[in-house]
């Protein structure tokens, strides 16, 4: 268990520093695009030379580093980060025959240069990780900054999660089949019930500890699983449940990472099944897009909705019969083979 107190987002909506949750752009060319700021923190020299994952993170990161005590750790997760970077580096191996390459392409390329890129700018020498593990990725650093914290409360951390549409990547994915052949709004994406979703990016920062004070949510329980069996998943989330919901109460949310892709839905309504029959559901893919750590756009909408206490019209798939937001389930499925669920609620 750990609490929330700031957090920040780069994504395909207004989402960074202005918030505007009731707009949602649609995409362009079949891709949610990151509405990327100025970045007018990162030092210009500096801000040139980075990949697109790169300063969208540091750039979501640097606000949440001011002014306050520096954090014991920074971490990450990504899937794709710093790909296309990489693979421009392999291109020039090939292209000067391993002669004269460019470094910074090289710098640019590893998966860990987001959380060595705000640990460089911030001089802050403390622990420094990035966990990989596809969709399970920022699950994973979430159980990790959970240890952390269970050892020390009084430390923070940042935590942290960065994917980008890279072309090469996206080439890949779409040749797999998990973006919709078909060039449609995501305001109907719901409405589909073809293969695929729509791809999507973003950049998301929380600053986490273990004090409840001033904290704007509360991060009760992550769980994972990697099955692609809907039954078991549907027993591993009612037992998730039975451990970690508090005795006598109940979820008044369930966040869907559902994305519109017909092959998963059975996974998605097994879970609104386990949820039950009164609660309100919403989703959140048709306004982040599809991609590996798209679970933390939705911790970031979780933020949002427990302090306002309200959701925006478009996440809603069906009002519940109450309408105060204390205990939210998020449940999301990667490829229908990744399951993560994470309780959420007000500290």
């Amino acid at each position: 268990m750990f609490y929330i107190h700031q957090h920040s987002c780069i994504s395909p909506q207004q989402t960074f520093m202005f918030v505007d949750l009731e707009t949602n752009h649609k995409p362009v060319e079949k891709k949610l695009k990151a509405i990327e700021p100025a970045y007018d923190k990162i030092p210009p020299g500096v801000l040139r030379r980075m990949g697109k994952a790169v300063r969208m993170g540091v750039g979501a990161a640097l606000p949440l580093l001011e002014d306050l005590p520096a954090p014991a750790g920074m971490i990450m997760g990504t899937a794709n980060g710093g790909k296309e970077d990489c693979v421009k580096f392999l291109n020039q191996i090939i292209e000067y025959n391993e002669g004269m390459l460019t470094p910074i392409n090289f710098v640019q390329s590893t998966p860990n240069a987001v959380a060595a890129q705000v640990g460089l700018l911030t001089k802050n020498h403390g622990y420094n990780i990035t966990h990989l593990h596809a969709g399970l990725a920022f699950e994973y650093a979430m159980i990790d900054a959970d240890m952390f914290i269970s050892e020390t409360a009084a430390n923070n951390y940042l935590l942290g999660a960065v994917d980008d549409i890279s072309t090469y990547n996206y080439y890949f994915e779409d040749k797999a089949g998990w973006y919709k052949k078909e060039d449609i709004s995501n305001k109907v994406l719901y409405d589909t019930e073809t293969t695929g979703s729509i791809a999507g990016e973003a950049a998301v920062m929380f600053r986490v500890d273990g004090i409840k004070e001033d904290a704007t949510a509360k991060v009760i329980a992550i769980d994972t699983l990697h099955n692609g069996d809907e039954n078991i998943m549907q027993e591993r989330l009612k037992l998730f449940l039975e451990k970690y919901l508090p005795v006598n109460e109940k979820i008044d949310l369930l966040l869907s990472g559902e994305n519109g892709d017909d092959r998963l839905m059975k996974y998605f309504t097994a879970a609104e099944t386990i949820a039950g029959k009164d609660i309100t559901i919403a989703r959140f893919k048709h306004f982040s897009g599809e991609f590996p750590t798209a679970t933390a756009m939705g911790l970031w909408l979780v933020c949002h909705i427990l302090d306002q206490q309200a959701i925006p019209g478009h996440m809603i798939k069906k009002q519940g019969s109450g309408t105060a937001y204390k205990n939210v389930l998020i449940y999301n499925n990667y490829k229908g083979i990744q399951h993560s669920f994470i309780l959420v609620s007000l500290p």
